[in-house]
């Protein structure tokens, strides 16, 4: 091998390397571009099939319209409040169900996962509970609770609870047994067993869940705002369809995508900082 070809050697790997993050940057950009163009696209087509009347403007309101409510509620106000103070009570309902929801789900999870005595005897009962359809629970909390933020709070709870049980129970029953062996025989306690190898295992299970159990929260809190409340979007939502307000009922589905978007965000984020040891699947780099 001639010292020329000794010399260039090293540096292949490191062009390998330049060259894969060359092309997943190319592909996150062509992927973001994609995304921007396909939303102005739709945005774009709606407005004109709505300018043109070939969709009726009343009904399906257009772009423009809804961009002109948001800002009037945001520098105006609404009927019930400033824009930010229904914002708020709104995300303040989802976060509180959704910590309770998320807390009552990983810890009965977690232990029905680990005793299986209690798993058999509150199984069926879970499952029916499960069955139930419940979003119809939110008018018997309205009851039960008023028309204050608890109702929505509830509502946002049973929402939350499932998923996120179901995925702490199935991350608690599939620890490695030979982790959890290897722990006894070196005098661990249960407790210990429970929270330096079982919850560590199960967590990535209960992130998976965290994801899509926000939005439900979202969901609980809106449906019970827009059953029975004094402020909040879900109320925005049911006064603008009252008024025959179309433009309203997108302004508010607008506003809360937006705030989904930015929690889904922040989730990730969080996922991504406690889990930075867990390596990256092919075909999974964002």
């Amino acid at each position: 091998m001639s010292p020329d070809t000794i010399a260039a050697a090293p540096a292949r790997p490191t062009e390998r390397t330049k060259a894969r993050a060359r092309a997943a940057r190319n592909r996150r950009f062509l992927v973001h571009g994609s995304r921007v163009v396909l939303l102005v696209a739709v945005i774009a087509l709606w407005e004109a099939l709505a300018r043109t009347k070939a969709i009726d403007p009343f009904n399906f309101s257009m772009p423009s319209k809804i961009w002109e409510q948001i800002r009037d509620w945001a520098v105006h106000g609404t009927a019930q409040g400033s824009l930010w103070e229904q914002i708020w009570y709104t995300l303040y309902e989802a976060l509180l169900g959704w910590i309770i929801g998320v807390l009552g789900g990983v810890v009965l999870g977690i232990t029905l996962g680990r005793i299986r005595f209690l798993a058999d005897v509150l199984g069926p009962y879970i499952k029916v509970l499960n069955a139930i359809p419940r979003i119809v629970l939110a008018p018997i909390f309205l009851i039960w609770f008023g028309l204050g933020p608890a109702s929505k709070v509830a509502s946002a709870v049973v929402l939350v609870f499932f998923p996120v049980f179901f995925n702490a129970f199935q991350g608690a029953r599939e620890v490695d047994r030979h982790l959890v062996n290897n722990a006894r025989i070196l005098g661990a306690s249960n407790r210990r067993v429970t929270l330096q190898v079982v919850v560590p295992s199960a967590t990535s299970w209960i992130f998976t869940s965290l994801h899509v159990s926000f939005g439900f929260a979202l969901i609980g809190a809106i449906v019970g705002e827009y059953i029975g409340a004094t402020k909040g979007l879900g109320l925005l939502v049911a006064a603008s369809q009252g008024t025959f307000n179309a433009a309203g009922v997108y302004a508010a589905m607008v506003i809360l995508a937006v705030v989904a978007l930015l929690t889904e965000g922040l989730l990730t984020f969080a996922e991504r900082r406690l889990f930075r040891w867990r390596p990256t699947e092919p075909g999974t780099e964002r």
